[in-house]
């Protein structure tokens, strides 16, 4: 999905270069920068096929979001994970600007490990990810009750069904439906 996700100041340079896929190279820094930031003409569209790639970019207080892909990806999910990331970068360390992003680069880059599995976007929800990526930087020893309340957040575990339900027979139905 995700190849890759860079972040960029306003004149180009690469500040987070993270690659999840081996489908793309670190030439992709370069073609972005020439194609879309140093361009002479303003481009208008939020994504830009360059060769076989395609880069979806988000420009937010002098910094640029950029994900590249060589997928044929869903764009609306692509950009939903580039606000949602955005987001979550504000929710750590206030406003989404270059010089956040370069104190905190050590979370920037922990935050994307934990938000992108192989380029695929998976928790996004700050409030979660706070329980277990701190800023502190010190090991914290959470009780078990700790523990599963984190594996339930991050899983998705949701209790709908009451414990203790046990059935009889496990039957299944179902209706066939033919047409020649």
């Amino acid at each position: 999905m995700i190849s890759g996700v860079f972040i960029y100041n306003h004149k180009g340079d690469c500040i987070i270069r993270r690659i999840f896929r081996d489908d793309i190279s670190s030439k992709a820094v370069d073609a972005f920068r020439v194609h879309v930031i140093h361009s002479r003409h303003p481009i208008r569209s939020p994504v830009v096929n360059i060769g076989r790639a395609s880069y979806f970019h988000m420009k937010r207080n002098n910094c640029w979001l950029m994900a590249v892909t060589r997928m044929n990806s869903n764009a609306a999910l692509v950009f939903e994970f580039m606000s949602k990331f955005i987001q979550v970068m504000e929710a750590y360390f206030g406003k989404f600007s270059v010089m956040n992003v370069k104190n905190n680069f050590a979370l920037v880059y922990e935050l994307l490990d934990e938000i992108i599995d192989f380029g695929y976007p998976q928790s996004t929800d700050p409030g979660a990810l706070k329980t277990f990526i701190t800023q502190a930087g010190s090991a914290v020893v959470a009780s078990k009750e700790e523990q599963q309340a984190i594996t339930s957040q991050v899983t998705g575990q949701i209790g709908w069904r009451r414990d203790g339900i046990k059935y009889r027979n496990h039957e299944l139905y179902l209706d066939v439906l033919e047409s020649v």
